[in-house]
């Protein structure tokens, strides 16, 4: 059976995908991959998703745009792609021992925070701990928090945090960024940031919540505890790209690169959210490129139907 459209991911991206491409009786496929719902479903409060003024939780808007899906006749199974075929028609996604065949794919496998690797962080993810101040940063109003990190993102998640917090600290590893000098400069000008250089954090405590840091310099191996309450993981991001190696074009840092909005480098194949955004990273972006994938995949399946148009 050559399905119209299989959708790889179900974040925000890859369920607004599959509720256009279903409303337009495509009757796609989604693999939810093996992180269904993606980040959300790691993140407590979302505030700045439109349409809920009262704010939802992470996961219950991620079950919400999988009911909605659904009710129009997506089908999502819980399964993981673990090989493409994309040399010529029908295109083809291996899952375990199955093999699925499809006229378009769209690729929304998003990316995933990079992560200190700590017991303790893994613990207190959305209590505290988090890789998106744009997403988590309004929750702490008036309390002091730790941004890990020394690139760009550190710096400008540290910047903006400022706009609620009370204190940010910075803890970085090495004696000096590798931000952008500008930003470095809005940075050192700002009065509610301290920097901890030549420091790593080793542990985070509390008890339901974030209470503190364990933090230790590098050069002398000496331990300290920073109270705090909450902590922003800002070392990277790993677009979810790997079984698209050789397959689909991709930058320097492995997102894909898309042309004429939506297309990658091989027909019938599109990329949605985060697995080619590197900049913004927000759930109502990836949700606005899914949309834009699934109008490209409807025009793409009719202009093989219809070659003249």
């Amino acid at each position: 059976m050559v399905r119209k459209v299989i959708i790889l991911g179900s974040g925000p991206a890859g369920y607004t995908a599959a509720l256009y491409t279903a409303r337009a009786k495509l009757n796609p496929l989604l693999l939810s991959g093996d992180e269904p719902g993606g980040q959300l479903m790691l993140t407590g409060e979302v505030e700045n998703y439109p349409g809920f003024s009262k704010g939802i939780h992470g996961p219950e808007l991620i079950e919400t745009m999988w009911q909605q899906a659904e009710r129009f006749g997506a089908e999502v199974r819980y399964e993981k792609a673990t090989a493409v075929e994309f040399k010529g028609n029908p295109l083809r996604v291996k899952v375990e021992e199955a093999v699925y065949e499809a006229e378009a794919v769209i690729v929304a496998t998003g990316a995933s925070a990079r992560w200190l690797g700590l017991e303790s962080e893994a613990r207190f993810r959305g209590r505290g701990v988090s890789a998106c101040a744009t997403c988590d940063g309004p929750l702490f109003k008036n309390l002091d928090v730790v941004v890990v990190g020394g690139g760009d993102t550190a710096v400008d998640d540290a910047l903006f945090l400022t706009k609620f917090t009370d204190n940010v600290t910075i803890v970085h590893r090495r004696d000096q960024f590798r931000a952008s000098r500008i930003l470095q400069e809005r940075l050192f000008r700002n009065n509610k940031i301290q920097i901890r250089w030549n420091t790593i954090v080793t542990e985070i405590v509390g008890q339901t919540t974030v209470q503190g840091v364990v933090l230790q310099d590098v050069k002398t191996g000496k331990k300290s505890q920073l109270k705090c309450s909450g902590v922003f993981v800002a070392i990277g991001h790993i677009p979810n790209t790997e079984i698209f190696k050789g397959k689909l074009e991709m930058d320097e840092r492995g997102y894909l690169v898309t042309k004429r909005r939506t297309e990658t480098n091989v027909e019938g194949v599109f990329a949605a959210g985060d697995v080619q955004d590197h900049l913004y990273r927000q759930a109502v972006v990836a949700a606005g490129s899914g949309c834009m994938a699934a109008l490209d995949v409807e025009r793409y399946l009719q202009s093989k139907m219809d070659p003249i148009s």
